[in-house]
């Protein structure tokens, strides 16, 4: 399996620094558009939207809960709000407001949380968004999405501007790998597979989508044929794609920088359960972390090719049993 030739997975830009480029070429193009940050748009990197249009953007201060609510007034008010700041702070402090000013009354507002999972490195676990997926899971009615590149950041900056649901975006700090090339198509709720395979299926989001497609190089050289989906959009989840891959391959890999118990995971295991049985694992977090390295902690706490790979023997063993 020639993986290596197709993807040579160089850094390219965080996903945070893709979210803010995007937004100020959507803005340009559309004047409905207008960002609220919570006093951190260096940081969330919505500071290229403010600088280039600065009557458009609402410095909400560090009250993420306040600026959730602005946004959805605005939304209400026919604008199309993107509110920003790091995820554990928006889903956290804001949650409340996330669900009853923008889920209940389905307002269209876009919530883009960065700096989500360990990666985050030094700052912490008191900034590190291990519980995000799972809260905006539970808010009715919003899309949520988790872009592996620099390239479907971009996109789906895109898409979530010309819907009219609520959404969340989960972007990171760190730079990311580029898994896809510049011309891919992106769908929402769509899921693409990047890795053909026969024996089980790697599943996974954000970063560890290259580490999955790496874990697939390592399985391959020990003749078991590993496919990789990238699942971007975590919800609505693509339940076509999961079942197919489940009657196909009678195995599956979750690979995630979130908590096993409510992130991408526990989805794909009820697509599973309901459409068709199979052996599943589920890899990644189980507590929280600590302060450190980003490719230190990525490391300790498995979070990276060779322990994707374990997983995927273990589940292949399953399988055969």
């Amino acid at each position: 399996m020639p993986l290596a030739t197709h993807y040579e997975l160089k850094l390219g830009a965080a996903t945070r620094e893709a979210f803010g480029r995007a937004l100020a070429e959507v803005a340009r193009e559309n004047p409905n558009v207008v960002g609220c940050d919570a006093d951190l748009s260096k940081s969330t990197m919505m500071t290229y939207f403010a600088k280039e249009f600065p009557n458009r953007f609402f410095e909400c201060g560090i009250a993420e809960a306040n600026m959730v609510a602005i946004g959805a007034g605005l939304a209400m008010g026919g604008k199309i709000p993107f509110v920003s700041s790091f995820s554990c702070f928006l889903l956290n402090k804001g949650f409340e407001q996330l669900r009853t000013t923008v889920a209940y009354p389905g307002v269209n507002l876009k919530a883009v949380g960065t700096h989500s999972g360990i990666s985050i490195g030094e700052d912490g676990p008191s900034q590190m968004s291990i519980e995000d997926l799972g809260l905006a899971c539970s808010l009715p009615g919003f899309w949520v999405y988790s872009p592996a590149d620099e390239i479907a950041t971009k996109a789906i900056v895109r898409i979530a501007a010309a819907q009219k649901e609520p959404c969340f975006i989960r972007c990171g700090r760190v730079k990311a790998p580029i898994v896809y090339s510049p011309d891919q198509k992106f769908e929402a709720g769509k899921a693409i597979k990047l890795v053909p395979g026969n024996d089980l299926t790697i599943i996974a989001h954000g970063l560890l989508v290259a580490e999955a497609i790496r874990a697939a190089e390592i399985l391959d050289a020990e003749g078991i044929s590993a496919q990789v989906y990238d699942i971007h959009t975590i919800k609505p989840i693509d339940e076509d794609a999961i079942a197919k891959a489940a009657a196909e391959t009678g195995a599956i890999v979750v690979a995630e920088e979130h908590l096993v118990d409510t992130g991408l995971g526990s989805r794909v295991a009820q697509v599973v359960g309901r459409t068709h049985p199979c052996p599943i694992e589920l890899h990644g977090l189980t507590d929280y972390a600590e302060s450190g390295t980003p490719d230190g902690l990525m490391q300790k706490y498995g979070l990276t090719a060779d322990k994707v790979a374990e997983t995927a023997r273990r589940v292949f063993a399953r399988k055969q049993a």
